[in-house]
């Protein structure tokens, strides 16, 4: 079938070059980026977690196969420092430092990992034609031991990107029961997904995770979503998108794990540490937590499936009569969706629109949210958990 949308051009990576006096070794495979603002109470426990990687088997990972970007920007405190005396320690582990002072409508969190990710791309493809991994986490979290050896395992597997499973430190306050609701409502989504729209890249178990303190994506398929998209925060949950948009194959292992703070002094204006401050008022005002009607996920999801599978074989279906159903359980006018399939080069870019016309649509007006234990109560039964 013609279509109207084209695959996204080449990215263009920036031409500065963070750490240039000291070259990648020629076999490296995998470059760890961690961007760091006044993180220095966590960062050198970021820096232990990186440093003692091991395989599954306890054997240590080859230190002389990854390398780990550290960039410290706008800090107060003494978070350069602390990584230049680590990298001083530590000589053997391949770990390089820079600092940078942006101005202030680039001093934020977006600007930074593109910039550390367009360097560990330029640097991975320097030694490797075919490039390597770009992972990333942050200066306040800890790795597991085996988190890049089940990292690199998963892209072993074929996939073109893995997010890894976020862990917060038990407490006995409100705010974390706020959390693991939220935590447990989308991991039934996700195991939801499995049974109604399952993809053979990303089975069950998994989770719904794909954010900055754990993801990692192909340098390949970094260049080919357009490298991390230009926001000033939530850009992981944007570059997530970007994948999905061109098809990627993301794995959400459960097996790839990290443990971060659950500090409410965030460094981004929105992130994780806004999303604690918000449950932190909910709970001050005795607010309930709302979600999305276990109903309309299950509709949502069904329907993504058949959709899914019209996509596949819509060089023999190429007619509006079969998509008619679909757009009538989503709300949707049939002969739009007609048009949008049309027009989409990828599965991920035609679902992207479906759901924001459902977002604006009727389906809004239809499936108003309810309290999150209703949803959580109903996807259990349905799931029968």
């Amino acid at each position: 079938m013609q279509t109207n949308i084209d695959a996204p051009p080449a990215y263009p990576i920036t031409d500065q070059h963070l750490f240039s006096t000291a070259p990648p070794l020629p076999t490296l495979s995998v470059s760890v980026v961690v961007p760091v603002r006044n993180e220095a109470h966590h960062l050198a426990q970021t820096l232990d977690a990186l440093r003692n990687q091991f395989h599954m088997d306890g054997q240590p990972v080859n230190p002389a196969t990854y390398e780990v970007l550290v960039l410290t920007n706008n800090c107060t405190d003494q978070s350069y420092t602390v990584a230049l005396q680590y990298q001083q320690r530590y000589p053997a582990f391949s770990l390089h430092v820079a600092q940078i002072q942006l101005p202030p409508r680039k001093a934020n969190i977006g600007t930074v990992r593109r910039l550390l990710m367009d360097e560990a791309y330029r640097r991975l493809t320097s030694v490797n034609p075919d490039g390597g991994i770009i992972a990333s986490t942050d200066g306040d979290t800890i790795v597991d031991r085996c988190w890049l050896h089940y990292i690199k395992l998963e892209i072993a597997r074929g996939n073109d990107a893995v997010g890894g499973r976020i862990l917060t430190q038990p407490d006995g306050s409100q705010v974390r029961l706020y959390h693991l609701r939220d935590v447990l409502y989308r991991t039934l989504i996700a195991r939801a997904e499995a049974v109604l729209d399952p993809t053979p890249h990303d089975p069950w178990p998994r989770h719904f995770q794909h954010f900055g303190a754990s993801i990692a994506v192909t340098s390949q398929m970094y260049q080919q979503a357009g490298g991390l998209p230009q926001k000033p925060y939530l850009e992981d949950e944007a570059f997530y998108k970007a994948l999905l948009r061109t098809d990627a194959k993301v794995r959400q292992s459960p097996h790839v794990k990290v443990m971060t703070s659950t500090r409410l002094e965030g460094r981004v204006a929105i992130g994780f540490s806004e999303q604690l401050r918000y449950w932190s008022a909910m709970v001050r005002l005795n607010k309930c937590q709302i979600a999305e009607p276990a109903e309309a996920v299950i509709l949502r999801l069904r329907n993504r499936q058949r959709l899914r599978a019209y996509w596949s074989a819509r060089s023999q279906l190429n007619h509006i009569d079969a998509l008619r159903l679909i757009a009538v359980d989503l709300l949707l006018d049939p002969e739009w969706l007609y048009r949008m399939v049309q027009k989409s080069a990828f599965f991920g870019q035609l679902w992207e629109q479906v759901e924001k016309k459902m977002a604006t649509g009727n389906w809004a007006k239809k499936y108003r949210p309810v309290p999150i234990t209703t949803g959580i109560q109903e996807l259990r039964a349905f799931l029968k958990e």
